[in-house]
């Protein structure tokens, strides 16, 4: 099961993560497309690249095959994903 829920149209997604996610459950991982990601609220969670220290989740372009892992704030974020192929 994944840690979020995600509406999907075309190459947008907006995706939620519940404040009750579980830590552990924020893993890890790469993407197979270079993706665009944007908070769409104020947030206290973050996002941390491989070999990077964390840093504030508001607007930030991943490439594909980076390894990164959201870390979890406070209350619920939501965000939008632009994929890019």
């Amino acid at each position: 099961m994944l840690p979020y829920l995600e509406k999907t149209i075309d190459k947008i997604s907006i995706r939620s993560f519940d404040e009750s996610v579980s830590e552990e459950e924020l893993v890890w991982h790469r993407d197979r497309e270079d993706r665009l990601v944007e908070a769409l609220e104020e947030t206290d969670w973050m996002v941390q690249i491989d070999n990077e220290v964390p840093k504030k989740l508001d607007k930030i372009f991943i490439s594909k095959g980076t390894y990164h892992r959201v870390v979890k704030g406070t209350g619920t974020l939501k965000v939008k994903i632009t994929r890019f192929e």
